[in-house]
C-alpha cells in the first residue's frame, strides 16, 4: 500500500485529502509545517507527497529545493492556491512532478496521484467493468450491457467512483468529496439527485440503497 505525505497548514483541506485517499487505498501522514515535511519526506518512508506552497515557516518551494538538493526523488504533487505563471514554472523547474490549483475536484487530484505512482512499465486500462456497466475513461462513453447510454460529466464521474468501488458501500460524504469537492455543503441531497439520475439511465436496481450508509454498485 502507497504511503502518502499531505503537507497542508488548512485543517479542512487536510481532513478532506486524507479522507479521500485513504478511502482510494492509500496511506496517509498529515503535517501542517514545511519544517516538519523536510524532515519527514524520504523516498525509504513515502511513495509521494502532496504539497502546499503557502506554509505558515518555509514556503513550499523552499521545501521543494531542499528535498531535491539532499537527493530524494519521490513524486511530488504541489497543490496551491497559487495560479500564476511564474509560480507554476518555479514549480515544475524546481523538481515538482505536477502542478494542481485550488479549487480543484478531488477526481482529477486522484488521477494525478495514481499515474505518479504507476510503475514505468505498466499501463492502466482505460475501460472500467463492474457488474453491468462498463465505462471508457478516455471517451467518456458509458455502456450498460451492450446498450449505450448518454451521461454528462457529473453524471460520469459520479459511475466512475461506483465502478472502481464495485459491491462497496460509499456514504454521502465520499461521494461528495470525490465528485463536487471539499467546498459542497455536507448536508446537500445533490447525491440523491444525481443517484436518480443515474438509475434512470443505467436501471433502477444498478445501484442499491444501503439505508443509514450511503450507495454501492451492484457487483455482480
Amino acid at each position: 500500500m502507497s504511503r502518502i505525505l499531505i503537507v497542508e497548514d488548512e485543517e479542512r483541506i487536510t481532513r478532506f485529502l486524507e479522507r479521500g485517499l485513504q478511502a482510494a487505498g492509500f496511506t496517509c501522514v498529515c503535517v501542517g509545517t514545511g519544517g516538519d515535511a523536510v524532515a519527514m519526506a524520504r523516498d525509504d518512508v513515502f511513495d509521494l507527497v502532496v504539497l502546499d506552497l503557502g506554509l505558515p515557516d518555509l514556503d513550499g518551494h523552499e521545501v521543494l529545493r531542499r528535498l531535491r538538493s539532499r537527493g530524494e526523488r519521490l513524486p511530488v504533487i504541489i497543490l496551491t492556491a497559487r495560479d500564476g505563471v511564474d509560480d507554476t514554472v518555479r514549480g515544475l523547474e524546481g523538481g515538482a512532478d505536477d502542478y494542481v490549483t485550488k479549487p480543484f475536484r478531488f477526481a482529477e487530484l486522484l488521477a494525478r496521484v495514481r499515474v505518479r505512482l504507476r510503475p514505468a512499465d505498466t499501463h492502466e486500462s482505460t475501460v472500467l467493468r463492474a457488474g453491468p456497466v462498463t465505462l471508457d475513461l478516455r471517451t467518456r462513453r458509458a455502456q450498460i450491457g451492450d446498450r449505450s447510454v448518454n451521461l454528462t460529466s457529473r453524471e460520469f464521474a459520479l459511475a466512475e467512483v461506483f465502478a472502481r468501488h464495485p459491491g462497496q458501500v460509499l456514504s454521502r460524504e465520499q461521494l461528495l468529496s470525490h465528485v463536487w469537492g471539499y467546498d459542497f455543503a455536507p448536508d446537500s441531497n445533490v447525491v440523491d439527485v444525481y443517484v436518480r439520475y443515474l438509475r434512470r439511465k443505467l436501471g433502477a436496481d444498478v445501484i442499491e440503497t444501503e439505508r443509514g450508509m450511503g450507495y454501492r454498485l451492484r457487483a455482480d
